[in-house]
């Protein structure tokens, strides 16, 4: 467990959220620019105990703890673990609330959404401190609709516009770490991965967990349309579920079609990566949408099929309308895919005026600050 250090600052600001790096790299974002206006800020990230958190957050200089907070769940024996880790999960954030309060004027709870800030946030109504809730999705989970009735502040970072009852949530615009805005040429990120400096790059990702239906579209289309990858190489994020031997099956498979790929479970600088990119294929949490629009790629995604709300959907609509990206429907089976999307991608990777199109788009939509406008916000309420 890391310790925050010891500090004279009068904020202080405990982030609750995890699970996924959805949740976490918006908390590390809003945070940079916290200690950007206010350096001695006191922060510190409540995360879940999954390890992908750990991996996540033990190369920042973020002080961070998991906790045992569970999502809901309609099985019995998921519904007891909910139950269980309740308790001790409130008990946790009441424990570092506290430490704060010993040495800081005010502290703030910051509810990144998900299943681990709904205990943070009933620990800070407990300690009667501020809760402010940060959205991300275009559809709000359950958990931030509970979290959102209490809420000191709001911020959603997605458009709420079809949705009833949001009116009052303050719009920003999409969260985005500063790396992922930062020009870094071209050439240099695509040497980065040990690839091609001037050849066309695709970047497939299916977030930290992977997506086994993306990655068996795109071994179709290397098998059965390779024309469509003449003049590409690819970055290709598989995930920590997918094991080594099975990695080193696509990278045969790449390697068999004469196409140059780096291939690896998890992406370490995404902002290299999309600095690398011309085209991103992938799914559309919020995360990945905003961190495509402040990379201005072209993105083709595949919302998460298993959402009952779609919001994956809802939230690439913005680059969807900005004539930036294109939703393709996930019908899991790789026959079906292929035989349903196959053109969609071929004509985005063969024609450089529909790539042209597509970056064109993003020139209307400004720039993804929604952190800095977020970290102002929280500043200022404090103040």
């Amino acid at each position: 467990m890391n310790e925050p250090a010891s500090n004279s600052a009068r904020r202080a600001f405990v982030f609750v959220g995890g699970g996924t790096g959805g949740h976490l790299y918006p908390a590390l974002a809003i945070i940079e620019q916290l200690r950007a206006i206010e350096p001695d800020v006191g922060v510190h990230i409540l995360c879940s105990n999954r390890p992908i958190d750990t991996q996540i957050l033990e190369n920042e200089e973020v002080p961070f703890a998991p906790i045992p907070a569970m999502p809901v769940s309609k099985k019995p024996r998921g519904l007891m673990r909910f139950i269980a880790s309740w308790g001790p999960s409130v008990r946790a954030t009441r424990q570092q609330i506290q430490h704060f309060k010993q040495s800081h004027d005010s502290v703030t709870v910051v509810a990144m959404g998900g299943f681990v800030a709904a205990p943070g946030a009933r620990a800070g109504h407990a300690e009667k401190i501020p809760v402010v809730l940060v959205n991300l999705d275009a559809v709000p989970g359950k958990a931030n609709v509970l979290i959102a009735k209490k809420a000191t502040r709001i911020f959603t970072a997605a458009n709420l516009s079809d949705a009833a009852g949001f009116d009052t949530w303050q719009r920003t615009r999409p969260i985005v770490r500063s790396a992922m805005t930062d020009s870094i040429p071209p050439q240099d990120a695509r040497a980065a991965f040990g690839l091609d400096s001037h050849t066309n790059t695709l970047l497939v990702t299916g977030g930290s967990q992977g997506a086994e239906s993306i990655t068996n579209f795109v071994r179709m289309m290397v098998d059965q349309a390779p024309e469509s990858f003449a003049n590409w190489q690819v970055i290709h994020q598989v995930g920590n579920k997918m094991s080594e031997s099975a990695a080193d099956q696509l990278r045969s498979t790449y390697r068999e079609a004469k196409i140059n790929a780096w291939v690896e479970r998890y992406i370490d600088k995404m902002g290299t990566a999309l600095s690398a990119a011309d085209v991103a294929l992938g799914r559309c949490g919020a995360g990945t949408v905003a961190e495509c629009w402040g990379g201005k790629v072209p993105s083709v995604f595949f919302p998460y099929p298993y959402h009952e709300d779609e919001h994956q959907k809802h939230n690439a609509q913005v680059l969807v309308d900005a004539g930036a990206a294109v939703v393709l429907t996930d019908l899991i089976d790789p026959q079906a895919n292929f035989a349903q999307h196959r053109q969609a991608l071929a004509r985005v990777l063969e024609s450089d005026e529909v790539r042209s199109k597509m970056r064109a788009g993003f020139d209307a939509l400004g720039v993804p600050d929604g952190a800095s406008e977020i970290a102002r916000g929280l500043i200022e309420s404090e103040s």
